[in-house]
């Protein structure tokens, strides 16, 4: 059990492990990959810096101060994340648990350009297989996407479900699925029903009836994540208080994935304050425990 898991190996991330490092808690800090941050050729509008510097190069002397203070850093593909007293962050290779949670994955860049997607939400559209699942035991059900998220989701819905169809949307698979998943590769073109969802229609004018559809694109982002614990959402946007706060108690989020200015310096500074609050929620349930 970790005292705290920071979900996003960005500049939000590893400065909110800094904080927490140094405060004595344990911190995990759990990521695929370093953000849009790693891709820009250069940084010249960052306090402290005399020359410009490489996204990369920021991203490295942040990862290093963060693992020389004791952070544990993990390369993995996180699929879910469920709270019930503690949080349970499950990976592609490995499951942790963690008193508080720092949602820090950056803002979702990809978008579904599917006539119906918001129109269906909460209606036959879900992004969380594990909460939504008990309500289409026994019906047809689809998932879109190709990868590991996708095939988290399929395993979630496999046992009550009377039948799966994975849409790839025109994208070719990553990840081996059971072969009892029907596959379609064509593109959808829209959604339909009248009060609730009722099927999919393709760019090939098929139609295919299920009763859900299960968002699980790429890798899930923190709005992914947070839709599964009911966390508040705008959009794309986790909605967080002045404290960074989520309206799950021990859950945070900072920099990118909460919208506004998506600037290093803003993501830095919202990484701090998430994991000075963290760090208060943490301190406070061990007082109450002990």
């Amino acid at each position: 059990m970790k005292d705290v898991i920071i979900i996003g190996n960005g500049p939000a991330g590893i400065s909110a492990a800094l904080y927490t490092c140094r405060a004595g808690l344990s911190t995990t800090i759990i990521g695929l990959d370093n953000g849009a941050l790693e891709k820009a050729e250069k940084i010249e509008n960052y306090f402290g810096l005399a020359n410009p510097v490489s996204g990369r190069e920021l991203v490295e002397t942040g990862v290093k101060q963060a693992k020389k203070l004791g952070a544990e850093l993990v390369n993995d593909e996180v699929l879910d994340v469920m709270w019930m007293d503690d949080f349970t962050v499950t990976a592609k290779s490995t499951v942790l648990q963690a008193k508080a949670v720092i949602l820090t994955t950056g803002a979702s860049r990809k978008k579904l350009k599917i006539k119906g997607i918001s129109e269906y939400e909460g209606k036959g559209v879900s992004y969380c297989a594990v909460c939504d699942a008990f309500f289409y035991k026994q019906k047809p059900v689809s998932v879109i996407g190709n990868g590991e998220y996708a095939l988290h989701e399929v395993n979630e819905l496999i046992h009550t479900a009377s039948s799966i169809t994975l849409f790839t949307n025109g994208t070719e698979l990553q990840a081996d699925f059971p072969q009892s998943v029907n596959i379609i590769k064509t593109p959808i073109s829209n959604l339909y029903g009248s009060q609730k969802l009722e099927g999919v229609e393709l760019a090939d004018n098929s139609r295919v009836s299920v009763a859900g559809l299960f968002i699980a694109i790429g890798t899930a982002a923190a709005a992914d994540l947070a839709r599964k614990l009911g966390v508040e959402t705008n959009v794309n946007s986790i909605v967080v208080d002045d404290k960074m706060s989520t309206n799950v108690p021990g859950l945070f989020a900072a920099g990118d994935c909460i919208g506004g200015i998506m600037q290093v310096s803003v993501a830095v500074g919202e990484g701090a304050k998430a994991a000075l609050s963290a760090i208060e929620f943490v301190r406070n349930s061990k007082k109450a425990v002990g």
